[in-house]
């Protein structure tokens, strides 16, 4: 069997080939057949020439193994040999004659198996043929030496049908093969092969690969291969070694370099695998015992892997299997399966190893599957969701799991109630934009969270929201109004969906973004830093002068906003590289420019080392006028210095800096900021900019502790001091560097709060007390 062949057919031949359109028809194979006449064999890759000084050195290995329950050697009658989808070829008589004599051949053709037992009946008497399809094989399990295929799978894997009937097929063999067995596979090698044979060989297997001798031709043509897995007793895993060189192979230059291409891609996993690098594996790896014996639980086991194929599920899982550490406990589960929505998979309490344990406590199973939902579930119904897993997770459970019980199936909510998209769009430098009104679930009886919210979020970081505002009517804040609106969305919700959108979009048309609040905890945190040099904030301010702050990443313009509605003592620039992000934030989230507010299109990195030159040359700011009306504008001042030099010192510097960018580049290990923005120059080029009393925050989003502790030691050696908060159930690290060579001590913070706080002009109580709590936490490191 096998689509391709190494020969060019005879014109007769040619025109029985079309009777096969499909090659896993069995009419289509009888129709051949029939056509073809039971004296008229067809090799479809290599005969027997070539195969027989690959091929026989191999069976007699094979028949001089020690059979599993004997210590004597295996005689060559005794091998057991089965030739699946065996066809019209000549194979099995030619193996005959070699001396192997129990070969038991199949095909699902009753046409082909009738013409082969007569054909064969006088000469080679003992040999078996049976009408049986070879993806649905009726032998015991352990029953064959070796399986030898030639193009059977091949067939089998049609491009257009998929993966399936392949997959059932290698099951079967893995099945029927005998503990130190063999598949011996004739193939052409095609990528789409390979990328199902691999794999499926992966652990407990030792693979092979031969490249079958051609016969002289004047061109190069489609080469037969032969991938040899024998079955071992370990869960042991190997690379596949191969006996020809890649220079050496006279084949068709694409039949090699696809080959070359999987073979390498297969090595490097199993490469990974075997360095023990943290991967994703396959149900088939762990069933094979890649991380021990699945049916029972290992306390403390975490494993990552991949659910669901094509072909089997509708869709495919990322997933992490956790026993519970401690197996002693009463436990409410034993076996369970937690589903997280895309919404939330970004969260650290589900992307992260102590996160996700925390998940299994707080579950109480013995067992728990966490699936994360990718984009690609993003429209299908959690019902439809559960239905497709059901049968993917069942292998997984541990073997004294009572198999009368349904599994549990709990989901950790979004937390969105109502959703509304108003504006998706595209920007040469960030990509994807979406930017969407929220109203999340009322949880603890929280007001705030259940109005409505505006996120921004870039499609290349869409686990995380870039920033999220406060909706209210015509831009104020009023709680009795809203309480009364929440009210009446309560009682209207059994309005039919596509109502509550219509009302749903009426209503975002008519809100504004309320400046006034701080709804990301991270801008909480950065604004809580200031507390670090509260003191000079307050004489700058006490002394009638502006402190100049600098925000690089304006996003939505939300902090630059808040900043300048309740500190308004500062001088604001926000540096922003995307066009685009500034033409978003004044059209959907109310930004607006203003005297003591100003937006620079410009590269962040540029315009600190800019600014860096500027002031060791005294000069003024490119972007500052210098007729004497603007002597008030960009004015940074310690409150006490009066002379001609410490003005230009003042105007030439910066108060505060701070980065709030996403990274481009996820392969950096960073979510935020970008590399560049914690390289050593950068950090000193800051530093230079700043003013003697200056503060330097960064808003650092990494999984890697190695990453952390590589951007705090390069903060360490560049600013005086160090400080950092680190945000409860976030990523977010913010950290603050200080330029001054005094410091305030950690048990003076609380003071130094308060100092903030009455710098603070926020209409709204609740916002000075989350900032003044997150000053709190506020952690030296250096």
């Amino acid at each position: 069997m096998g689509k391709k062949k190494s020969q060019q057919p005879s014109p007769s031949t040619d025109d029985l080939l079309k009777t096969l359109g499909d090659f896993t028809s069995k009419e289509n194979w009888d129709s051949f057949f029939t056509l073809r006449g039971s004296d008229d064999s067809f090799e479809w890759y290599a005969e027997w020439p070539q195969l027989r000084d690959s091929l026989l050195p191999l069976l007699q290995q094979q028949q001089q193994q020690p059979s599993p329950s004997s210590s004597s050697s295996s005689s060559s009658s005794s091998l057991q040999i089965l030739v699946p989808g065996c066809g019209n070829s000549r194979l099995s008589e030619h193996l005959y004659d070699a001396g192997f004599k129990d070969i038991t051949n199949i095909d699902f053709s009753k046409v082909v198996i009738s013409d082969m037992l007569r054909r064969n009946v006088r000469d080679q008497p003992n040999m078996r043929w049976r009408v049986m399809d070879m993806t649905q094989m009726q032998f015991t399990d352990d029953t064959f030496n070796v399986v030898l295929d030639k193009g059977g799978l091949d067939a089998l894997m049609e491009p257009e049908l998929g993966p399936q009937l392949g997959n059932q097929y290698i099951s079967e063999v893995k099945r029927v093969l005998k503990s130190k067995g063999k598949f011996i596979c004739l193939t052409l090698a095609e990528s789409h092969v390979l990328g199902l044979l691999f794999p499926k060989f992966r652990f407990g297997w030792n693979v092979s690969l031969y490249a079958i001798p051609q016969k002289p031709s004047s061109k190069p043509d489609l080469q037969t291969f032969m991938v040899v897995a024998e079955k071992e007793n370990s869960d042991e895993l190997h690379q596949i070694m191969t006996s020809f060189s890649h220079s050496s192979l006279g084949c068709n230059p694409h039949q090699a370099s696809g080959l070359h291409e999987a073979l390498e891609s297969e090595n490097r996993i199993r490469g990974e695998y075997l360095s023990g690098s943290d991967i994703l594996y396959s149900l088939e790896d762990l069933q094979l015992g890649a991380k021990g014996d699945l049916t029972k639980l290992n306390p403390g086991r975490r494993v990552q892997l991949t659910l669901g194929e094509q072909g089997v599920s509708r869709f495919c899982y990322k997933a992490v299997l956790l026993d519970a550490k401690q197996q002693s406990g009463a436990f409410s589960f034993h076996y369970g399966v937690f589903i997280v929505p895309k919404t939330r998979a970004h969260e650290w309490l589900f992307s992260s190893e102590e996160g996700q344990w925390q998940v299994v406590e707080s579950s109480k199973a013995a067992r728990l599957i966490m699936v994360l939902l990718e984009t690609i579930h993003t429209n299908a119904d959690m019902e439809d969701i559960q239905k497709d897993l059901s049968p993917l997770v069942k292998p997984l459970a541990p073997a004294d799991n009572d198999k009368g019980d349904q599994i549990p199936f709990m989901t950790a909510s979004d937390g969105i109630k109502q959703r509304n998209i108003i504006y998706q769009g595209s920007s040469s430098l960030t990509g994807p934009i979406v930017i969407e009104d929220v109203v999340y679930e009322n949880a603890d009886g929280d007001v705030n969270r259940s109005l409505p919210f505006r996120r921004l979020i870039f499609r290349r970081t869409e686990s995380l929201v870039q920033s999220e505002a406060l909706l209210t009517r015509d831009g104020l804040f009023d709680r009795s109004v809203y309480e009364t609106e929440l009210k009446k969305a309560s009682s209207s919700s059994k309005i039919k969906r596509s109502g509550r959108q219509r009302r749903n979009n009426e209503s975002s048309s008519k809100m504004k973004v309320y400046h006034g609040y701080l709804a990301s905890s991270y801008h909480t945190a950065i604004i809580s830093g200031f507390s670090l040099i509260s003191s000079y904030l307050e004489s700058v301010a006490s002394a009638g002068n502006r402190v100049k702050a600098v925000v690089i990443g304006l996003g939505a313009g939300l902090l630059p906003m808040f900043l300048h509605g309740c500190m308004q003592f500062m001088q604001i620039e926000a540096v922003e590289l995307d066009p685009t992000m500034l033409n978003l934030a004044r059209d959907y989230f109310g930004f607006t420019e203003g005297k003591y507010l100003k937006v620079h299109v410009a590269d962040g990195i540029q315009f600190v080392r800019d600014y860096r030159n500027l002031s060791a040359a005294g000069d003024m700011p490119p972007h500052e006028s210098k007729d004497a009306s603007s002597n008030e504008m960009l004015l940074s001042s310690n409150g006490s210095c009066n002379s001609s030099d410490a003005e230009s010192r003042r105007k030439t510097t910066v108060d505060i800096v701070i980065v709030d960018v996403d990274s481009p580049d996820s392969s950096s290990g960073m979510t935020c900021p970008a590399a560049d923005f914690v390289e050593e120059s950068f950090l000193r080029n800051v530093k230079d900019t700043l003013s003697e009393q200056g503060l330097f925050v960064i808003n650092l989003v990494s999984r890697s502790p190695a990453i952390k502790d590589v951007v705090v030691s390069r903060m360490k050696e560049v600013f005086s001091h160090l400080f950092c908060l680190q945000l409860e159930g976030e990523v977010n690290l913010v950290l603050f560097g200080l330029c001054s060579d005094s410091y305030i001590e950690e048990d003076c913070i609380p003071e130094a709060t308060l100092r903030l706080e009455k710098l603070l002009k926020s209409k709204h109580p609740e916002i000075s007390q989350s900032i003044t709590d997150a000053a709190k936490k506020l952690r030296c490191l250096k």
